[in-house]
């Protein structure tokens, strides 16, 4: 009975749970402010970006809906305290506007490019939470000068690496399963065209239903070091996840030989969206990972 209702109202209960999400997120509030900000012009649009701190730099990229506030407002703070922070909100978020351009991975990622380009910044590392994971896993393969260390918390490359559940509730998803959210109110803020909602939401569930696979073999090509975080129950399928660590060179005996550089976190009793509300956990592995 529990999962039929699952399954039938799966589409709604991954909205609810994203707004539940945001507003969480969104009720701390950021309690800093950047150092600098403003607009990139790439590859045919323009992206918008926060800076906060100084030293080794790191990128931000936030999840689907998501804006930089609602993201890392708890986070920014201490990663400022000893680093150059980034922040940047992708294609049709938050105050990015929107763009009939295609959405895809390799697009957006090179826009984090583009940003840097800008700021005139060489390598960084980049830390990408669910959507932005997927794209700074995109990233890691389309630019490994431009990367020092990679962060992907709760993300994956490939759409098999979501259990079938959360595949199945992206084929159901419609727009106005967020009408009068505080998602909505957040758009409403900051986005430079406020009647873009809808377009932003059907272009961003178009891009959830469309199967995506980087590739094993492009993701073995990886030679910087990657951090995973996932929560034990966050929805990726855990078996595809061990898979793509040992693809990174983990899950070995390192007692018989040296330590892997790149390493992974399973969080107990968390999900997708309280993951990233252990603050003080994201931040410890990111301080311990990162230096």
């Amino acid at each position: 009975m529990k999962r039929e209702f699952i399954r039938s109202n799966g589409p709604k209960l991954i909205f609810m749970i994203m707004m539940l999400c945001f507003t969480a997120f969104r009720s701390k509030g950021q309690q800093s402010k950047p150092a600098d900000s403003g607009y990139v012009p790439v590859n045919g649009i323009k992206v918008y970006y926060e800076v906060y701190g100084e030293g080794r730099p790191v990128v931000l990229l936030h999840g689907a809906f998501m804006t930089i506030e609602g993201n890392w407002g708890q986070l920014i703070p201490e990663l400022s305290k000893n680093r150059k922070v980034i922040a940047i909100e992708l294609q049709g978020h938050g105050h990015t506007p929107y763009a009939d351009r295609k959405l895809s991975h390799a697009t957006l990622a090179s826009d984090v490019v583009g940003v840097m380009d800008h700021l005139k910044i060489d390598s960084a590392d980049v830390v990408g939470y669910s959507f932005g994971g997927a794209i700074a896993y995109k990233f890691a393969i389309q630019s490994p000068k431009r990367l020092r260390k990679l962060v992907i918390i709760s993300s994956t490359y490939k759409s098999s690496g979501w259990m079938p559940e959360v595949n199945n509730a992206f084929k159901g998803m419609k727009p106005e399963f967020l009408s009068n959210t505080p998602m909505k109110a957040a758009y409403d803020a900051v986005a430079p065209d406020k009647t873009k909602w809808t377009k932003f939401l059907e272009q961003m569930i178009a891009s959830a239903q469309e199967p995506f696979d980087f590739g094993d073999a492009n993701i073995a090509k990886i030679s910087a070091p990657v951090l995973i975080v996932a929560g034990d129950n966050d929805g990726l399928d855990k078996i595809e996840l061990i898979k793509t660590y040992k693809l990174l060179g983990g899950a070995v005996f390192a007692d018989f030989g040296k330590m892997p550089k790149s390493q992974l976190a399973i969080v107990p009793g968390q999900g997708h969206v309280s993951l990233m509300m252990q603050t003080n956990t994201i931040l410890s592995y990111l301080n311990g990972f990162l230096k």
